[in-house]
């Protein structure tokens, strides 16, 4: 994949990830599919911060979009925190066998939101209009 088609699907992603965030993770958590991304025992309090946390990082995401470029520190701490949290996650449910739903729930979603953005994060010597590589900062 050439690198300005990568940044436009790095871009899709950034905006429906972004979404998703805002106005998904609250109703899968409280109506939807709550065995699958909530957790026991229930606590509104805990599962408001959650989800106010992933709706700003969903706008912040959303906005990314603009210029994935200028926003490579987010989209990669988006990455990393993801594996991180559905790592510590897929390790609690696994061994609370009344979290089992969560492995099919909220830990695969976050993993595959890493691996997206991942995957469409621009490579070395990937940057558009350009024939050095960009420094990565």
């Amino acid at each position: 994949m050439d690198a300005q088609t990568r940044l436009r699907w790095l871009a899709i992603a950034l905006r429906v990830f972004g979404v998703f965030l805002v106005i998904g993770v609250y109703p899968l958590m409280n109506w939807l599919w709550p065995d699958g991304w909530a957790w026991e025992p229930r606590q509104s309090e805990y599962e408001q911060m959650i989800a106010g946390v992933y709706a700003t990082l969903g706008v912040f995401l959303f906005l990314a979009a603009r210029d994935p470029l200028a926003n490579l520190s987010l989209i990669r701490f988006t990455i990393w925190s993801s594996i991180v949290h559905a790592g510590i996650m897929a390790v609690q449910a696994g061994h609370d066998h009344s979290e089992h739903a969560n492995l099919f729930g909220d830990v695969p979603a976050l993993f595959a939101m890493a691996f997206i953005l991942w995957w469409l994060l621009p490579k070395k010597g990937d940057q558009p209009g350009s024939g050095a590589p960009r420094p990565v900062t």
